[in-house]
């Protein structure tokens, strides 16, 4: 049994993750948290979380990594849905309701899979 120690820089961050309907990265944490904490206990806290598997990464295509909340996960860890990022306002957006299909050759091996699309948010298709 693997024993998790919960910190307030820990709480504040997951908190903070679960609250936005948008992945962060570590510069958007950092500024959210209004120095509560340095930057090196940010990293720490988000690779613990990942590893934890309450949190995921995504590299959004400018190779900028973010973080979102895990949903569903409670049995297999698994992350196989789209991620949209926003040309415009940066933003990135899991999208759960939407399936990704591909076909591999023989002998390929899936173990994760990072699908990014890349366009205009609902909100940025307004302006």
């Amino acid at each position: 049994m693997k024993i998790t120690r919960n910190t307030i820089a820990k709480t504040e961050i997951k908190k903070l993750i679960s609250n936005s309907e948008v992945a962060l990265s570590h510069a958007e944490i950092q500024h959210e948290l209004n120095d509560l904490c340095d930057r090196v206990t940010i990293y720490r806290v988000l690779d613990r979380l990942v590893d934890e598997g309450s949190v995921h990464r995504i590299v959004n295509v400018d190779g900028v990594i973010k973080y979102a909340e895990c949903h569903d996960c409670e049995t297999q860890h698994h992350h196989n849905h789209l991620h949209f990022s926003c040309e415009k306002c940066k933003s990135v957006t899991c999208l759960e309701d939407v399936i990704p299909s591909f076909k591999l050759p023989n002998k390929y091996q899936v173990k994760e899979v990072n699908f990014t699309l890349s366009g205009l948010c609902p909100k940025c298709s307004e302006l």
